[in-house]
């Protein structure tokens, strides 16, 4: 890679991650591709964090490539060549070369097991990480079986550790279903879900999903909703099913509060003559990361940058413009546009809208 002219604007290609759970049809239309499910339902976003996937260690999952470069690399490599640029000074001094942050396209055709991640306090002394897996949703769409789709996030009030272990053991999982809200989800909506929530995405949901950069997940399902049984170490992460349960808060709330707490509501931050733009997900929720949307109908601009940016074209078609550098888009596509980017401008065919989500403010 040694004397890559190294552009502002990069174009990364699928990443797709097997996963415990079936899914990806709707994915693989977004894509182009024949609908079809499998266990590969998740497209990792100009990803630089591996998966983790016991009995696939020794596979290289979720490292995403520049397939606008010659030679396609790894952007991983890319970035190690000169951090700096890619991240910005600020960036660095804060939080040395690393992106913070993660992206994802998640596909369920079956309800995901009802799992939690840790906080940054437990991931730091239990899993000795700098990051824990705070995560949000922005909900793309889905369909289950001609019902509007579910997710299950947060306890409900009077659920204990001694409840929720008795719980687990049992392996009742309707009984730990019913300690979490089930709430019905829309195009567009927004949710933060915190290290230490409890949560589930239902069957039929279709969403991006901005995270710290970790695949620490723990279940309390030793078997998935579709028969497949889970790995001990896929389940606790090697810690034991004694420290798994003390990841979990146990804090319950009302399904007002709940909402009122991790349900996070667009505001929009700027109009232009050929679009909008909308904070998604933001410091009034978190000071993790942050998720835009611009929704292009003919032309907008797009201010220099001091971040580096990752972005996810989530409908229409068009281009990015930046100076010289030329990327066109459809749906799907996913561009990083690293810091020290000038002035740009997306153009869309027919309209377009775009994700664009950024690491941690310095």
């Amino acid at each position: 890679m040694e004397g890559y002219s190294i552009d502002f604007c990069l174009k990364t290609g699928e990443t797709r991650v097997w996963r415990t759970y079936v899914g990806g049809a709707t994915l693989n239309a977004w894509h182009g591709h024949t609908a079809e499910s499998g266990f590969f339902p998740e497209d990792w976003a100009a990803s630089t964090t591996r998966a983790v996937n016991a009995g696939r260690e020794n596979l290289i999952e979720g490292l995403s490539r520049v397939v606008s470069m010659p030679g396609q690399p790894y952007l991983l490599d890319l970035i190690a060549q000169n951090p700096e640029a890619f991240f910005g000074r600020a960036h660095m001094q804060a939080f040395g070369a690393q992106a913070g942050f993660l992206v994802k396209l998640i596909d369920a055709q079956e309800r995901l097991t009802i799992q939690v991640h840790p906080d940054q306090q437990y991931a730091k002394t239990v899993l000795h990480s700098d990051y824990g897996k705070t995560e949000s949703w922005y909900v793309l769409g889905g369909d289950n079986h001609g019902e509007k789709p579910c997710i299950y996030i947060g306890f409900k009030p009077g659920v204990t550790r001694e409840k929720w272990k008795a719980l687990f053991e049992a392996q009742d999982i309707e009984g730990m279903l019913d300690c979490l809200h089930r709430v019905t989800v829309e195009p567009g909506d927004c949710f933060i879900i915190k290290g230490g929530v409890p949560h589930a995405i239902g069957a039929g949901c279709f969403l991006a999903e901005l995270q710290e950069p970790t695949d620490y997940t723990m279940r309390v399902e030793l078997t998935t909703p579709g028969g497949l049984h889970i790995k001990e170490k896929q389940c606790h992460q090697g810690v034991g099913y004694e420290k798994m349960l003390d990841c979990f808060h146990y804090e319950g709330l009302t399904l007002e509060e709940t909402l009122a707490r991790w349900k996070a509501e667009p505001k929009e931050i700027e109009r232009q003559t050929g679009g909008v733009q909308k904070s998604c997900i933001d410091e009034r929720v978190t000071e993790l990361f942050t998720m835009r949307l611009v929704d292009v109908a003919s032309e907008m601009t797009l201010p220099a940058q001091t971040q580096m940016c990752v972005s996810m074209v989530i409908s229409g078609a068009g281009e990015l413009r930046c100076g010289d550098e030329r990327l066109t888009l459809e749906r799907g596509d996913t561009f990083v546009t690293r810091a020290g980017c000038p002035q740009a401008a997306l153009r869309a065919a027919q309209g377009m809208k775009v994700l664009r989500c950024y690491p941690p403010k310095p």
